[in-house]
């Protein structure tokens, strides 16, 4: 696969640009978050965009179980889990869920997820499972980058013991994930607006921010799309690069992107 071309830098996000957009959709950890550490300066941000009138909506790679907290807790307006899978939003005193795949898919797709499971475990001596996988609802994810480093190989290992089972494969900085089905980060976007508020939404007044190979599918997905300044680690990977990339990483360069958007969308 060939490099994709360098993002441009943020400044010269445009003023009609800025001011087309409605919903700012965003990746959380090392986009978000610092090291797993959500910053004044990144939940500042959050509160910002929110009180600019800007729908917000959170799209992970973890699991279900996290969103239904964010989902609760932050300025949001939904949240996307485990890459596009599934999603959730506050509704009175609760919240509601929605999910890519029928009921019944589900159920067959994790009987094979366990299989896959037991067949890391006892092939590559360095797997070990996400922490988050118990509140997982559709996926499966080892800890790749989050309490220990593995080695490019093991992680390529694990991938192929998933696509021998069938699976498709994501990859983001802390987890390598198997999952069945066509849906990712861009799709679950859309999926959980027009569930959420009974309306399709426009991608093009979409403005993404990610970091990793598994934002790939969302940075193809809007044209308005930023990686924050460590996504420069994985544009090798990516088949398409964000329009655009922050001078600062992970969650202070959210806060600069985010900064920067509302700033241009007062210019006349």
């Amino acid at each position: 696969m060939s490099s994709p071309s360098r993002p441009a830098p943020i400044d010269t996000l445009a003023p009609d640009v800025a001011r087309g957009i409605e919903v700012v959709a965003f990746d959380v950890d090392d986009t978000l978050t610092t090291h797993g550490v959500l910053s004044r300066e990144a939940y500042d941000a959050l509160w910002s965009l929110h009180d600019a009138g800007l729908a917000l909506v959170a799209a992970t790679g973890r699991p279900y179980g996290w969103a239904d907290v964010w989902a609760r807790l932050w300025p949001i307006d939904c949240a996307v889990a485990e890459n596009g899978a599934c999603w959730v939003w506050r509704e009175g005193g609760g919240v509601r869920k929605g999910y890519a795949a029928p009921a019944e898919n589900r159920t067959a797709q994790q009987a094979t997820l366990v299989r896959i499971s037991e067949d890391v475990l006892a092939s590559v001596p360095s797997a070990k499972l996400a922490q988050d996988q118990p509140m997982r609802a559709t996926d499966l994810a080892f800890d790749i980058g989050e309490t220990q480093r593995l080695p490019r190989a093991d992680v390529e290992a694990i991938e192929a013991i998933m696509h021998a089972h069938g699976a498709r494969t994501l990859v983001s900085s802390v987890h390598v994930h198997a999952f069945f089905g066509e849906h990712h980060k861009g799709t679950g976007i859309l999926a959980a607006y027009e569930d959420r508020h009974g309306r399709r939404l426009d991608p093009s007044r979409v403005l993404f921010l990610g970091d990793s190979p598994n934002d790939a599918g969302a940075f193809a997905t809007f044209d308005a799309s930023v990686g924050v300044a460590n996504v420069a680690s994985a544009l090798s990977r990516l088949p398409v690069a964000p329009r655009w990339i922050t001078s600062r990483e992970a969650g202070l360069g959210f806060a600069e992107a985010t900064t920067l958007l509302l700033a241009r969308r007062r210019v006349r």
